[in-house]
């Protein structure tokens, strides 16, 4: 599949420019974009042979990254052709002759490939037997030699794609069953009809794919041969970057999903938001056409790939867009038409919340910890949404009246955001002084200080992190782990992107007569950070002083396993950094106790028997096409599903019960800072008051018996250290045996 025609399952519709806008000349789009890279990228790479090779080779990637649908023969043409002379096709405005001749082949390849598909979903008898098997991942595979080898590639995917269909059904009607539910396949659509639609989503924007299209997977593959941060944002991305950057958009205020059988899917509706205030749109309702001036143009977005249909959705605020909807409840065959005016909208679940969990003994309270939950690092690109780091210091004012006793800091999942949000944010902890470095290509460096007089909190702090922590979590959590301020908990290492990015107008740089219409942004590495011990967190992360087990661990998740990504070094330390005393974090105590709990807890077990079963699986990579072998490895995973369930059931019934004797939980948001007291957090009621999401029907299945008081294993354990710290540092402080900075 592509890399950017999916690049979510459920976006919320935006603002955007007009649909109709014309586009620039794309090979002078190329041309520019080429000398931004060359003369303002971090690595200034020579562009010469080598990167163009790199160029070719990511473009072909982007297009079939599971060598499904090219032939060797297709690669080697093209190769012979193409391979070197990339970079000059680009610097002499002829590059996009190229990308569109690469991209028809590759159409071509794809309506070849879902003809086949089809001819074996109608056709082929499949008898699931024999020593068979496919190969799982084929990133590394060879190019099929001819139309007889693709043939037999594809019969092994289309099988092995109908087999787990068939198990999957037979085992989830097996688990509705077990609980006397109705089958939830009652509407679905039969296993072979539904794979077959799978490929019609791509087969169509193939066939649909204009020069902007084939433009944008160009030169996004010509900016990530550099690194893997650069990028080329086309119009409709640079909307998508600016909605993720700073969690406000315009729009209808709905989260859209590509169905299998061709529609849009209204999944979830923003609360007080356009779509839920007009009232007409319901979850589960199907789109199947959009008028996106409301002037009676309907444009057909059956199978249309899912940013072009939020695109057609998008438009200026205080304007409307219709909908031709089919309705969800099925109550008519008839489908409906429901107008919109697009509005502001803010998503509440992307911005900084807290929790405060009050743990008491012999009927009084004993302990408050503060947990501040960062999602981004979120800033108002244009001038109008909230900052975190606004929100941030909010939420720990609040806290502090609250007297919590410890903090933690939980930055799982957190991908980064503006690096003057987290130079601000880092201040509330340590106070004035540096907190990162900046290397320019030319060798320059300098550092950034926080300007916060003094630490808003200074009590004790622990920051969960995982492999999904990057960029500016990293330079929050390395910076408060090189000051010894706070304990750093989590998976192996964090992602390790230590570099700097910056979009850049391509249309700033045309001639003053050329159309810069659509012209589109490049989003190039400009910069690398550094710790301010000196270390970058390129490749490396930061790594942290208590290690959870994760099976993140033995995946290959990270900046280290990504294509072209820029080396790890050092600089010297920040000439004004200075730590705080390192025994005042008492680390090797925890350490301590946080080994005894993990060997003894039955969830972290539990994990380590599934990072072994995933290492073989990654080792082996191949699945059986023999249905006998298949069922033999379901009805396995299921005992031990069924297992840890009864023994789950148990052990969180007693945790439950210790947590309604000793724990509450209270929800701190935005809308509570000046509420006089704080509500009780509800799990289920929380989930929902942002934002209302689609049944699924799935989910109704899953029988996994919820986290007591909604706190999985890893946050609990994580609570626990944090716990342990506060208890140190009263002991220490008792003992007379803390130090001073």
């Amino acid at each position: 599949m592509f890399r950017k025609i999916f690049y979510t399952l459920a976006v919320i519709c935006a603002v955007s420019l007009s649909p109709t806008a014309q586009a620039a000349n794309f090979n002078v789009v190329g041309r520019e974009m080429a000398r931004m890279l060359e003369n303002a990228h971090y690595a200034r790479l020579p562009y010469d042979e080598k990167l163009s090779a790199r160029f070719f080779d990511e473009y072909i990637e982007s297009l079939d990254p599971t060598r499904l649908y090219f032939l060797k023969s297709d690669i080697d043409e093209f190769s012979e052709k193409y391979r070197d002379q990339l970079h000059i096709l680009l610097a002499t405005d002829r590059s996009i002759p190229m990308a569109e001749e690469v991209f028809h082949r590759y159409a071509k390849r794809v309506s070849e490939r879902v003809a086949l598909a089809k001819e074996l979903l109608e056709k082929e008898k499949f008898t699931f037997d024999g020593d068979r098997w496919v190969m799982n991942d084929r990133d590394e595979a060879p190019w099929p030699e001819d139309e007889a080898a693709a043939r037999e590639v594809w019969k092994q995917r289309i099988e092995e794609a109908l087999l787990s269909t068939l198990l999957r059904r037979e085992q989830i009607d097996k688990r509705a069953k077990e609980q006397g539910k109705d089958s939830p396949f009652t509407d679905e659509l039969e296993p072979r009809k539904k794979i077959a639609l799978r490929y019609e989503r791509l087969l169509k924007f193939t066939k649909e794919a204009d020069t902007e299209d084939i433009a944008n997977y160009f030169f996004s593959a010509v900016a990530r041969a550099h690194d893997p941060h650069s990028e080329y944002l086309s119009a409709r991305e640079l909307e998508q970057f600016k909605i993720g950057v700073s969690n406000e958009l315009i729009g209808i205020g709905a989260v859209l999903k590509a169905e299998d059988d061709g529609s849009t899917k209204i999944d979830g509706i923003v609360n007080n938001g356009p779509a839920d205030k007009q009232g007409e749109l319901k979850l589960g309702d199907r789109v199947v056409a959009v008028d996106s001036l409301n002037n009676g143009e309907w444009i057909d977005i059956m199978f249309m790939s899912l940013d072009k249909v939020v695109e057609k959705i998008r438009g200026k605020e205080n304007t409307s867009v219709a909908l031709k909807v089919e309705p969800a409840d099925g109550a008519s065959s008839e489908t409906k038409i429901v107008i919109i005016e697009r509005e502001v909208v803010t998503m509440k679940d992307g911005l900084a919340t807290a929790e405060i969990y009050e743990y008491t003994g012999n009927g009084e309270t004993s302990l408050k910890l503060g947990l501040l939950r960062i999602p981004s690092f979120y800033f108002p690109y244009e001038g109008r949404s909230s900052q975190v780091s606004e929100d941030v210091e909010k939420l720990i004012r609040r806290m502090e009246k609250e007297k919590i006793d410890g903090l933690a800091i939980d930055l799982r999942g957190n991908g980064g955001g503006s690096l003057e949000e987290v130079r601000r944010l880092t201040g509330f902890f340590v106070g004035r002084g540096p907190v990162v470095q900046i290397k320019h290509t030319s060798g320059q460096t300098k550092s950034l200080d926080s300007d916060y007089r003094k630490p808003l909190y200074n009590g004790p702090m622990v920051v969960f992190t995982d492999k999904g922590s990057a960029s500016a979590s990293e330079i929050l959590a390395g910076a408060l782990q090189d000051y010894n301020r706070a304990v750093i908990v989590g998976e192996s290492s964090t992602f390790g992107k230590g570099t700097v990015q910056q979009p850049l107008d391509i249309g700033r740089f045309f001639a003053p007569m050329e159309d810069t219409k659509r012209a589109g942004y490049v989003k190039l590495t400009i910069q690398k950070f550094y710790r301010v011990s000196g270390d970058s967190t390129q490749k490396k992360g930061v790594v942290p002083d208590i290690i959870l087990p994760s099976t993140n661990g033995v995946l290959e998740v990270g900046e280290a396993h990504a294509d072209f990504a820029l080396s790890f070094d050092s600089i010297r330390k920040a000439a004004d950094f200075r730590s705080f005393n390192r025994q005042n974090l008492f680390i090797p105590v925890l350490a301590e106790k946080n080994k005894a709990r993990i060997s003894k807890n039955q969830e972290f077990i539990y994990l380590q028997e599934d990072i072994s079963r995933i290492k073989k699986r990654l080792e082996e990579n191949r699945s059986s096409l023999n249905r006998e072998v298949r069922m033999s490895e379901i009805k396995e995973n299921e005992a031990r599903r069924k297992a840890r369930n009864m023994e789950r059931i148990k052990r969180f019934a007693k945790m439950e019960e210790q947590d309604m004797k000793a724990l509450k939980i209270f929800r701190l948001t935005l809308d509570d800072i000046d509420a006089e007291t704080l509500p009780l957090v509800n799990r289920e009621n929380d989930r929902k008051r942002h934002m209302r999401r689609a049944k699924n029907k799935f989910e109704d299945l899953d029988d996994t018996p919820d986290w007591p008081s909604g706190i999985d294993a890893v946050k609990r354990e994580s609570l626990m250290i944090l716990k342990d710290l506060v208890e140190s540092v009263k002991d220490g402080s008792i003992a007379g045996v803390l130090q001073k900075p």
